[in-house]
């Protein structure tokens, strides 16, 4: 991810860098409120807007993607290739599926569409919450 950012022309702050290695191989797909809390007390001038700005020049960059599968909270992934995701409704938890969607962007697919992204979601209950329901 660091080589990322530099072959992006961004510079490597401290703040970034601990935000790329809080993200690097993380599959909890965090919020920005996670990102944060969890590195605040490492970095106390730490602000949310550091992070959320961090976050959008990741994003930006193709380095990471934001994941809009929880109402009302901005979820992001170091995974930024093709996959699908899956939000549990009971412990709010994502989790990366596999469907083969990377088959289907940058291809002619529908009719006479060009697919550029395509991002599924899935939702409702993880094996966890449902063995814990019965």
């Amino acid at each position: 991810m660091i080589e990322k950012l530099k072959d992006a022309g961004l510079r490597v702050t401290p703040q970034r860098l601990a935000i790329i290695n809080f993200l690097d191989g993380n599959t909890s797909h965090p919020s920005v409120e996670e990102i944060y809390k969890e590195l605040k007390p490492e970095f106390p001038s730490l602000s949310m807007a550091t992070v959320y700005n961090t976050l959008q020049t990741l994003e930006n960059a193709g380095i990471i993607q934001e994941i809009n599968i929880e109402p009302g909270k901005r979820h992001f992934d170091p995974n930024p290739y093709p996959h699908c995701h899956f939000f549990c409704r009971s412990c709010k938890r994502v989790f990366d599926i596999d469907l083969g969607v990377e088959q289907v962007e940058g291809k002619r697919w529908v009719s006479d569409f060009w697919v550029e992204n395509c991002y599924i979601n899935l939702m409702g209950k993880c094996n966890s919450c449902m063995k814990s329901n019965d």
